[in-house]
């Protein structure tokens, strides 16, 4: 399903802006423009979701939601729900290389609400037209987001005060939905400026020749209208908080293992359903993007579940996942489609005979295999060619940190052969081509070492909450010709564009 090609890794929020983040703008599409001059085949983006505490893209609050945060306010004024005055208004002292997620609280909802109280008649009707469309998930997300928002002061559904709202009870929904029509209606309004402005994104994507990556996170917040509307799908307790949570054991990135929090599915009620919720999980995100990474892949395999008491993931179970069943099933339902598996972690014959049953590309990192063993399946000469393999990922150091803060000196030095250089600012260019020169079908990059950066370039340290998390921002100046062309001679060099 996948030819030789190439692609960069950068989430929305990191692209430059002048209102403090990254959007689904002027600038998002300059930097698809960008891709195709460097004759890319992929832009990989993370999880587009509403985000919640912490601003991590795989903890959102549905698991279709749009964020908010990524509308793009100048498009807001072309739509003449805000006035040039307005947009700058909201602005503040943003930094260029970080967003700032506590500043965007304050300052962009002030501006949605307004541009919402300027909706024509016109707007209202394609609106009315969007929730129709999206029925299926859109109005019980409005309610859940009015409910916590409005209602119950951002407290999250396992501690709402009224059970039979709580408990989704009719006569409860129905009074609740009464008197919070306003905010439902407001909230919908963001979803629909949300999709209007991706798929104009996505066509301009299309238009370019660029495909677009998603990913899907495994699991969904124990905060979520994913939890509320569906709790028989997930190990809970009957006031809806988790009961058992997910998380991995202890690994290269924590010595506790990490505890994610997220409930784990009740894998046999999916089953009943014809693993329903999955299928139509997957039909929304193909609905968005051109391919789609299925985050932490093994445990579809088998998964780590912890009891939602424990501090940390160390006294966890393995529990068998639903396998091949569950791609069987969403096959059957929409067809064969381009997926990626996220196989990174734990190893054992389980997962890759998963991976080999699904046929779905796995993916390697090649700052993992700075060890002098041959066999190290990170290190291109050992890349299977169906597979997608990255320089470094979102969760990990940089190329130039792994090399020189965190390798060992003879890791060091094996680096430096490898990757035939000894110069840290080319390091970043040298793990480029090292791995499109890889029989691997799909090869990519971070933006952070397509630009030879370094720490205070990550993206997020698993395990962590806060901090710098999410929150890297290039600068526009970064993204120029001569950057594109040498990626595009890099790219021509080894047939990938």
């Amino acid at each position: 399903m996948f030819k030789r090609s190439s692609g960069v890794l950068a989430h929305v929020t990191s692209l430059p802006s002048p209102h403090g983040v990254g959007t689904m703008g002027k600038t998002a599409c300059d930097f698809i423009d960008f891709l195709a001059d460097a004759h890319q085949t992929y832009w990989q983006v993370l999880p587009l979701g509403h985000t919640g505490f912490g601003d991590s893209p795989y903890q959102c609050f549905s698991a279709a939601a749009g964020n908010p945060y990524l509308i793009d306010m100048d498009l807001l004024a072309e739509y003449g729900l805000l006035t040039e005055d307005e947009v700058r208004s909201g602005d503040f002292n943003a930094s260029p290389d970080a967003a700032d997620f506590e500043q965007l609280a304050d300052t962009r909802w002030p501006l949605f609400r307004k541009a919402y109280s300027r909706v024509t008649p016109e707007m209202k009707a394609a609106i009315a037209d969007f929730t129709e469309e999206n029925r299926e998930w859109l109005p019980d997300y409005a309610l859940f987001m009015a409910l916590k928002e409005e209602k119950y002061h951002h407290a999250p559904v396992y501690m709402w005060p009224e059970k039979d709202v709580r408990d989704r009870k009719p006569e409860a929904l129905a009074r609740v939905t009464e008197e919070l029509r306003g905010e439902i209606d407001f909230r919908i309004f963001l979803q629909y400026i949300f999709f209007r402005q991706w798929n104009a994104l996505r066509a301009h994507a299309k238009e370019k020749g660029i495909q677009i990556i998603g990913d899907i996170p495994i699991y969904v917040s124990a905060d979520s209208s994913d939890v509320w509307t569906h709790p028989e799908l997930f190990k809970l307790k009957p006031d809806l908080s988790p009961k058992l949570v997910a998380g991995v054991p202890p690994d290269y990135y924590s010595a506790t293992g990490q505890l994610w929090g997220n409930p784990v599915y009740n894998w046999a009620a999916h089953k009943k359903t014809g693993y329903a919720w999955w299928i139509w999980r997957m039909k929304s995100n193909m609905a968005l993007f051109d391919v789609v990474r299925l985050d932490h892949f093994r445990g579809f395999a088998a998964y780590w579940e912890v009891d939602a008491a424990e501090d940390t993931a160390v006294d966890g179970k393995w529990r068998k996942g639903p396998g091949m069943e569950l791609f069987r099933a969403i096959e059957k339902a929409l067809g064969p489609i381009p997926l990626i598996a996220e196989d990174l972690g734990v190893q054992t014959d389980e997962v890759r005979e998963l991976l080999s049953a699904s046929g779905f590309p796995g993916m390697r990192v090649l700052i993992f295999g700075f060890t002098p063993d041959y066999d190290n399946e990170h290190l291109p000469h050992n890349y299977l060619p169906n597979s997608i393999v990255y320089t470094s990922t979102h969760d990990s150091q940089t190329v130039c940190e792994q090399i020189m803060d965190i390798c060992s000196e003879p890791e060091k030095q094996f680096a430096y052969r490898y990757l035939r250089t000894s110069h840290a600012e080319a390091m970043g260019w040298s793990a480029i081509k090292c791995v499109w020169a890889s029989p691997a079908h799909i090869a990519m990059t971070t933006l952070q070492d397509l630009l030879s950066l370094g720490a205070d370039a990550r993206m997020n340290t698993p395990a962590t909450i806060g901090g710098k998390n999410w929150r890297w921002r290039v600068r526009a100046e970064a993204l120029n010709p001569t950057v594109a062309a040498l990626l595009g001679d890099i790219t021509k060099t080894y047939m990938r564009g």
